[in-house]
């Protein structure tokens, strides 16, 4: 496949900057886009003692009353008083395209804020013009809720605004009505906002919950799961079959893809969720009028396992479920973590040995065919925070499990600040270690293993344009090549077990980069042995 410039993404490493929580320049203990600014050469200048980033995935920055930290948008087409004004946005724009960096803003379609313009007409009465652009339903005959859906943060999804005497949909808080997408103008209205980012320069968005915009017709009820156990979440009594993934979802994004395909070079990545095959079907077809990626959160939550264990038998099966799953030219899209799940460490540190699963990770995510995704302070080995009931944030929390303890405070050094704001922060810090100061110049860090694998993958066209071939390897051990013709190959391990494993790799070939640095250099007798919760890649002529 021939790339161009408009094919950036492809090759790309993205970075989630969460903006509450990365750089306080003004002292309020709120990050803010100046912040993010001052810290863009940590991202990337351009050499290897930068991160290497290419793009930057900008969590919501539009004005909100933040009953959900910006994913209740009351304007789409500004930016909020906490991280600073547009100027300091078309600066950051600026700035980031001066050192090659594209930058994503996050786009919230499937519903707003109960305090933006549109829903305070809707709600003003049954006879508004704006009354469709919401979903609103009478009780049924006997008084009981317009249908059963839940919540994602739990109770029902229905709301009574005693003015109307209607109840309105929100999918997730009561703050968040959602948005009537089977309304052509509100379509028309919101793929407005995407051209008016397009026009200041903007490459691209990651897409909230791009799955529920489009819901069933008559909004018929979901079934019960009968798997549902008592201790399972709320939302888990029922399968989302008419409110999630609904066939007609695939229509809309066909729409919002055509809005990007008149600004080249412009990419749209999707929240989604469900199997392999569902996550798939948000790429279109062989002709690429879907998404140009989508989310495979496998890594994080299996729909059919639950919470995914570091397991290569999971690991693989996720990986060739992924790759089974897309179009032609279409690739896979996965992340270790992110703003809505607990960090990778503590994830997988019950036996206290998190850490180093962490840099096996690194390998992993950095060595497979994808588009990889890395959550801020992931590079550091940020854990999650205990945060006392005081300092809690979430609103979320109140029914389901809160995300606080993901969100806090980016660790640049270990000041009591953490060189994030001389204020107290907007969540409290975690321990003083991990920071990014004590790791700068530390060649063993998990930074500079981050640092290494991003700038050998940079640098390596198997890792950037080969394909994905499954290898054989021993139990605890997945193993696979990224083969491109006329280019070395490079072999990837990963063993997730707690003994060492042996990897027969005939074609011989050098350790370019493991969790180990005593493991790098030319492997003797064509065999890679890998010790516990170890991982490597190997370049040779050919695998």
């Amino acid at each position: 496949m021939s790339l161009g410039p408009e094919d950036w993404w492809r090759e790309a490493v993205v970075y989630q900057v969460y903006p509450r929580s990365f750089q306080d320049t003004n002292g309020d203990g709120i990050g803010d886009l100046e912040g993010v600014i001052q810290r863009l050469d940590y991202l990337n200048d351009g050499t290897e003692r930068s991160l290497g980033i290419d793009a930057i995935w900008l969590s919501p920055t539009f004005p909100s009353p933040m009953a959900d930290f910006g994913y209740d948008v009351s304007d789409y087409c500004g930016v909020h008083a906490d991280f600073g004004t547009m100027e300091t946005m078309d600066r950051l724009i600026g700035e980031c395209h001066r050192r090659g960096i594209r930058l994503l803003l996050d786009w919230v379609p499937n519903h707003t804020s109960e305090e933006h313009p549109w829903f305070i007409e809707s709600r003003s009465s049954r006879h508004n013009p704006r009354r469709d652009w919401y979903i609103w339903r009478d009780a049924k005959p006997d008084g009981s809720l317009p249908n059963n859906w839940k919540s994602v943060f739990g109770g029902p999804a229905w709301t009574l605004d005693e003015t109307t005497g209607q109840y309105y949909l929100h999918s997730f808080l009561k703050e968040q009505p959602d948005l009537n997408w089977r309304n052509p103008e509100v379509e028309a209205a919101m793929l407005e906002t995407l051209r008016f980012w397009f026009g200041r320069g903007i490459d691209g968005f990651r897409i909230d919950v791009m799955g529920m915009i489009v819901k069933h017709p008559e909004l018929a009820d979901n079934p019960l799961n009968g798997d549902w156990m008592p201790g399972d979440r709320e939302r888990s009594t029922q399968l989302w079959q008419n409110n999630r993934n609904y066939p007609e979802v695939y229509d809309a994004v066909k729409r919002i893809r055509a809005v990007f395909d008149e600004y080249p070079g412009r990419m749209g990545v999707g929240e989604v969720f469900g199997t392999a095959e569902e996550v798939g079907r948000y790429y279109g077809d062989d002709d690429g009028n879907g998404l140009h990626l989508a989310f495979n959160f496998q890594f994080i939550h299996e729909a059919e396992h639950g919470l995914t264990a570091w397991d290569a038998g999971a690991l693989r099966r996720i990986v060739n479920a992924a790759e089974a799953s897309l179009p032609a030219e279409a690739q896979p899209c996965f992340a270790l973590g992110n703003h809505d799940r607990p960090r990778f460490i503590s994830r997988h540190n019950a036996d206290a040995r998190g850490p180093e699963r962490a840099r096996a990770a690194v390998i992993l995510l950095l060595g497979l065919r994808n588009t990889p995704f890395i959550y801020y302070g992931e590079e550091i080995g940020m854990e999650d925070v205990d945060i006392p009931e005081d300092r809690l944030q979430d609103p979320a929390r109140i029914r389901t499990i809160g995300r606080d303890p993901e969100r806090t405070p980016m660790q640049w050094d270990a000041s009591p600040g953490r060189g994030f704001s001389p204020a107290e922060p907007w969540l409290p810090f975690g321990d003083t270690s991990p920071n990014v100061a004590d790791q700068d110049r530390d060649p063993g860090s998990l930074l500079s293993l981050y640092r290494r694998a991003i700038w050998l993958r940079r640098n390596t066209a198997a890792l950037l344009r080969g394909a994905y071939r499954e290898l054989p390897a021993p139990a605890d051990v997945f193993a696979w090549a990224r083969v491109l013709p006329g280019e070395p190959s490079v072999a990837v391990a990963v063993n997730t077990g707690p003994t060492p494993r042996e990897v027969d790799l005939p074609g011989g070939g050098t350790v370019i980069l493991a969790t180990d640095q005593a493991l790098e250099g030319p492997l003797k007798s064509g065999k890679l042995t890998l010790p516990p919760l170890a991982a490597a890649m190997v370049q040779a002529p050919k695998y």
